[in-house]
């Protein structure tokens, strides 16, 4: 499998994705964007908690990490239907695991709401970490490429359930 795409088509897959990664994360941030000054500002923070100005490159990085892990999905082929099939599902549940990360945004920021955040966030975790076992099966970049966003996701998870105890 190539690392970089080869054709037209390719390459417009890879652009698509990357594109539908980082409106997902614009989307997410714009839900985030009201409720930083004064409500997440005035809440209690663990101190493990981030700067602020962390968070838009370590986004930025893992959306783009998804998408070329996305792509290089797509791109697996094969005449055995067993395999096409699989292939079916990792890219469903990669848009799945795309949506539970806005999701979390909605629920964290702009309902600020960090219980419901926590349910979201649980889902989320488990969602990226089937799609990383998915990737992994079909391509072991693509899988491997999950484990800084499966990282982060547990992170934030730590992160959101200090901020609920502690508020």
């Amino acid at each position: 499998m190539d690392l970089f795409p080869a054709t037209k088509k390719s390459a417009t897959v890879l652009l698509g994705l990357c594109l539908l990664c980082l409106a997902a994360g614009g989307l997410g941030s714009w839900l985030t964007a009201p409720s930083l000054d004064p409500w997440y500002a005035g809440l209690a923070k663990p101190s493990f908690n981030p700067p602020n100005w962390i968070f838009a490159p370590v986004w930025t990085t893992l959306f783009l990490f998804m998408a070329y892990a996305a792509w290089r999905i797509w791109q697996v082929s094969s005449t055995s239907a067993g395999i096409l099939q699989r292939r079916r599902q990792a890219l469903v549940a990669f848009a799945i695991q795309l949506v539970f990360t806005v999701w979390w945004s909605a629920a964290f920021f702009f309902a600020q709401n960090p219980g419901f955040g926590l349910l979201v966030i649980a889902l989320l975790a488990l969602s990226v970490a089937t799609v990383m076992v998915l990737f992994f099966m079909l391509d072991r970049l693509a899988g491997l490429l999950f484990v800084p966003y499966l990282l982060w996701v547990l992170f934030a998870s730590a992160l959101n359930l200090s901020i609920f105890l502690l508020n």
